[in-house]
């Protein structure tokens, strides 16, 4: 069993962060890798042709092997999810009068784009909205989302964990009904690829896309898409050289080549060479592959379970263990207790969450221990003791 690693990050003592879905501490050897990267700034004389490409196809190779992707061309690198799914938007053909099933509340990102595809392409916006209810929510809300693909579908966009409390989405039964209406399964992996078991070849999504700078450990505005095959002759949402055929050859660079790289490489942002953000990138999956994925999501389990336990013995809601994950989850709360009043509490007591809606989301990492759970369930349940006094 993995033990705690605070030590490997750059956190002050004291502060007890449970916000890892917000974004997430650096890592000693990612900070360094950065720090490196500015030192060879300083030296461009020695930047060498492979170091444009070698990295980088060290990057796709990391991210491979931790979504369990067999081949890293089909893995490119964006800034962002919005680019990642813009390129998705760019290469969908949407029948007139099709459908776009969208799981409600989601982050941004996998909003917008489908929004602006359905009025282009004349298609309309299903959204299913989470359930008015806690009895059951996680297990309703999936079912509701199955019930709602249908032979006129053409789009399926979720997350693989709800960004603002955790719900997991049951992707391989919402990829198996996609297939049956030929229907394309868009997935938003941030809050979860990381920290919670992905695996592309038993899901199959047509895309995966991810921001780095939570759950994958590294810096801000850069991120990694799995493409699947439907989209290998697709058109980018721009056009630079590096991603065009025979780009290597420096030398040739004015034979206008009208062919782009294999696989996903075509969907990969202008200058992704970067030469700072993606050894710190590199850096950070490297870290995530010593740790082990399950490893992450099993370490957070065991020192959250039995200040959960205690929270809902008090009347406090969380999701069932079955719908959700283990590294982020919503606490919700009895009736008449201030949410603003209790984050201040627990800001007081240096414990670092979010509120996200009507809970706060907990989010940890292999750098919180059972102490910080004692202490942000003592926060909430004196809570509930003011509440009765």
């Amino acid at each position: 069993m993995i033990h705690c690693q605070r030590e490997l990050f750059s956190l002050p003592e004291g502060a007890r962060y449970l916000n890892c879905a917000f974004m997430s501490p650096l890592l000693h050897t990612v900070k360094n890798a950065g720090i490196q990267g500015l030192n060879n700034k300083k030296t461009p004389y020695l930047v060498k042709v492979e170091d444009f490409f070698e990295p980088a196809e060290r990057l796709r190779e990391a991210f491979s092997a931790i979504i369990n992707c067999p081949d890293p061309g089909q893995i490119a690198i964006i800034p962002s999810v919005s680019y990642g799914m813009a390129n998705v938007a760019k290469n969908m053909n949407i029948p007139d009068n099709a459908e776009i099933v969208i799981a409600g509340e989601q982050f941004p990102s996998n909003m917008y784009p489908w929004f602006r595809l359905a009025k282009e392409q004349h298609a309309a916006i299903k959204i299913i909205q989470p359930p008015d209810t806690f009895t059951g929510r996680g297990n309703t809300w999936n079912q509701q989302i199955l019930d709602a693909i249908n032979p006129n579908t053409a789009l399926v966009a979720l997350s693989h964990c709800h960004w603002a409390d955790g719900t997991l989405f049951d992707l391989k039964n919402i990829r198996s009904k996609t297939r049956e209406a030929d229907a394309a399964l868009i997935i938003d992996g941030t809050q979860s690829v990381g920290a919670l078991p992905f695996d592309v070849q038993e899901i199959e999504p047509d895309a995966l896309v991810c921001a780095g700078y939570k759950w994958l450990m590294g810096p801000y505005s850069i991120g990694l898409a799995y493409y699947g095959d439907r989209f290998n002759n697709g058109t980018p949402i721009e056009e630079n050289w590096i991603n065009r055929l025979n780009s290597e050859d420096f030398a040739g660079l004015v034979d206008y080549e009208e062919k782009y790289q294999k696989g996903a490489l075509r969907y990969e942002v202008g200058e992704h060479s970067n030469f700072i953000l993606v050894p710190m990138m590199l850096a950070a999956l490297n870290q995530i592959q010593t740790w082990g994925v399950q490893s992450i999501q099993e370490y957070c389990r065991d020192i959250s379970q039995t200040a959960i336990d205690r929270l809902r013995e008090a009347g406090f809601w969380i999701e069932d263990e079955n719908f959700r994950g283990s590294h982020l989850f919503g606490i919700r709360f009895p009736r008449g207790i201030d949410i603003n009043l209790i984050e201040k509490d627990l800001e007081s007591r240096r414990i670092y969450v979010s509120v996200r809606g009507t809970s706060i989301r907990v989010a940890p990492h292999l750098y919180n221990t059972t102490d910080d759970f004692d202490i942000l369930s003592e926060v909430l349940l004196n809570s509930v003791l003011n509440l009765k006094t």
